[in-house]
């Protein structure tokens, strides 16, 4: 496998729909998340992220136009204990909760599938970093149809253990714009993590499609004593 710029991989795609990267940052200290979310409906593009407790959650920037709120309105990124979850969607709870009864990130992810929003039906896309005791690793996961078909779901989960500083995966929810529009295929993309948590997050936001960019989420985690900084931009101010 070769290592693609997550630079390039943002700007050659007007629809990558919503992503999460997880890695190791390049001075190796940090654990390092960022999740975005687009749209192109007025629904999903009235959003903005806000910060609650420890994670954040997506709110409406106007509630006059909100429309539907069961697949737009969601808490993206929750902690429990030392774990940090990341997901396109309320499997966040599932995640959380099931997790906190001693079940792992699979099992509580058995329970769910992809999005039922047809004829997409959307991958619901996870991640969980594990921080302890100076030791990191993280996890990645996809729910999707098969190949659109929804009478079956496909579950694939991918396990990183001890990061590489520098490093970092990439998935998302499709492969780019169309109608219906494709999800994505193959495992997470093996991408460079670059900069301070300040510059990765500009680098990041820049090269997301102007006209479909919603909000951003970054979060730089001291692997020695737990300890975040948190980056949140949204297009909606």
């Amino acid at each position: 496998m070769k290592m693609m710029s997550l630079k390039e991989e943002l700007s050659g795609n007007t629809y990558p729909g919503r992503g999460i990267v997880i890695g190791k940052s390049a001075d190796g200290k940090y654990a390092v998340t960022a999740y975005f979310i687009m749209g192109r409906s007025v629904n999903s593009r009235n959003r903005v992220f806000v910060e609650d407790g420890e994670g954040i959650r997506t709110q409406a920037f106007d509630p006059a136009k909100l429309s539907d709120p069961s697949l737009v309105i969601y808490a993206p990124v929750r902690v429990l204990g030392n774990k940090t979850i990341v997901t396109n969607g309320d499997q966040t709870d599932t995640i959380y909760e099931l997790m906190d009864k001693q079940q792992t990130f699979e099992q509580a992810l058995r329970t769910r599938e992809f999005e039922p929003d047809a004829p997409n039906y959307t991958p619901r896309i996870s991640g969980i970093m594990h921080i302890e005791k100076g030791k990191y690793n993280y996890a990645m996961s996809i729910l999707k149809s098969n190949n659109g078909n929804p009478a079956a779901c496909n579950r694939y989960t991918f396990a990183y253990e001890n990061p590489v500083a520098g490093e970092g995966h990439f998935i998302h929810t499709y492969m780019g714009d169309g109608n219906p529009l494709p999800s994505f295929e193959g495992e997470p993309t093996w991408v460079g993590i670059d900069g301070d948590i300040d510059s990765f997050t500009q680098m990041i936001w820049e090269n997301l499609n102007e006209e479909n960019k919603v909000s951003l989420f970054v979060r730089y985690i001291n692997i020695e004593t737990g300890e975040y900084e948190t980056r949140i931009v949204n297009k909606n101010q």
